[in-house]
C-alpha cells in the first residue's frame, strides 16, 4: 500500500481525475495540498489562499477514505491562525501546509499559527530547504524549525529531507529517538519527495535510514495535479530503485510507502473512531 504524503492541487483538478490518476499510479491514498503556487492562489493574498482552502474542501468531501486535505495559510496574515480552525472545523480539511516566505519558523507570528494547529491536533507538513525557483531558502534551515518543539504533541513532516541541509535536518530529527520518545511520537519526520538531486540521493537516503530508521521517513511524490497517474508513478518507481539499491527489506518499503505517513495522519485512530459512530 501507498501513500503519497506530498500532492499539489492547482485549482484544476476534479476529485474524478484526482481518484483516476492515483488509480493509475497505484496510490491508496493522497495528502492533497491547497492551491498556492498557480493562479490566482498566492502566499500573498490571504483571500486567495482562504478560497484555495475552499476548492481543496470540495474536492475532497465524499472521498475523506483516500484524500487527505491539508489547508494553506501565510502567518504573516493576521487571521492565519483563525482561517486555519475555519478550514479544519468548517470545511473539513485535516491538516496543515505553510512556507516560510519573508517570516522564520521561530517568529511570533508563525507561534500563533503552530499553537493553533497543536490545539486542533492536527498534522504539519512545512517545506524545508531551498527553493528551486530562485526565493530565498534562508527562512527554510532544518534547525530553525526546533522551535515548533514549543508545541507538544505537534506532527510535523519537514520535507525535501532539508536540501542542501540534509544532515542539519536528520540531526533535529534525531533529537527525540535519543530521549527514547518512540518513532511515532517523535515531532518531526521527513518526506522524500524531489529534494537532493539524483547524485546526492543514494548517500542522504543512506544516512537517513541508518540514524533514523525507515519510521521517520515517508514517501511524496511533489506532482503537480492535474497530471496523470503515470507521472505520479515515475516517482514511486525511483524510489523503489533507491530503496532497492540500499537493501531496504519489505518491511522497511512498507514502513516509508505506508506506515509512516499513516501514523503522521493518525489514520488508524480515525479509523477506529468512525467505527465506533
Amino acid at each position: 500500500m501507498i501513500i503519497d504524503a506530498h500532492l499539489h492541487t492547482s485549482g484544476q483538478e476534479t476529485a474524478a481525475d484526482v481518484l483516476h490518476s492515483l488509480d493509475d499510479a497505484g496510490v491508496e491514498i493522497a495528502v492533497l495540498l491547497a492551491p498556492f503556487l498557480t493562479d490566482p492562489y498566492t502566499l500573498a493574498d490571504a483571500a486567495s489562499l482562504r478560497d484555495g482552502n475552499k476548492h481543496l474542501s470540495r474536492l475532497v468531501r465524499g472521498h475523506e477514505d483516500r484524500l487527505v486535505g491539508f489547508a494553506v495559510v501565510n502567518p504573516l496574515h493576521p487571521t492565519a491562525a483563525d482561517d486555519l480552525e475555519h478550514a479544519v472545523t468548517n470545511l473539513g480539511l485535516r491538516g496543515l501546509k505553510t512556507v516560510p516566505t519573508g517570516w522564520y519558523p521561530y517568529d511570533d507570528c508563525a507561534h500563533h499559527v503552530f499553537a493553533r494547529a497543536a490545539a486542533l491536533q492536527i498534522p504539519v507538513l512545512l517545506h524545508s530547504g531551498i527553493f528551486i525557483d530562485g526565493r530565498s531558502g534562508r527562512f527554510c534551515r532544518p534547525t530553525f524549525y526546533e522551535a515548533l518543539r514549543d508545541h507538544p504533541g505537534l506532527r510535523v513532516t519537514l520535507a525535501h529531507l532539508g536540501w542542501p541541509w540534509c544532515d542539519e535536518a536528520i540531526a533535529v530529527g534525531l533529537i527525540d529517538l535519543i530521549n527514547g520518545v518512540p518513532p511515532a511520537e517523535c515531532c518531526f519526520r521527513f518526506d522524500i519527495s524531489f529534494g537532493p538531486p539524483p547524485v546526492y540521493r543514494h548517500e542522504v537516503l543512506h544516512k537517513a535510514l541508518d540514524v533514523l530508521g525507515p519510521e521517520l521517513i515517508q514517501f511524496g511524490s511533489d506532482r503537480f495535479l492535474p497530471c496523470s497517474g503515470a507521472h505520479i508513478r515515475t516517482a514511486v518507481d525511483e524510489v523503489h530503485a533507491l530503496l532497492t539499491d540500499l537493501n531496504v527489506d519489505d518491511s522497511g518499503r512498507e514502513q516509508i510507502m505506508y506506515h509512516t505517513a499513516a501514523a503522521w495522519l493518525n489514520l488508524e485512530n480515525r479509523e477506529k473512531t468512525l467505527e465506533h459512530k
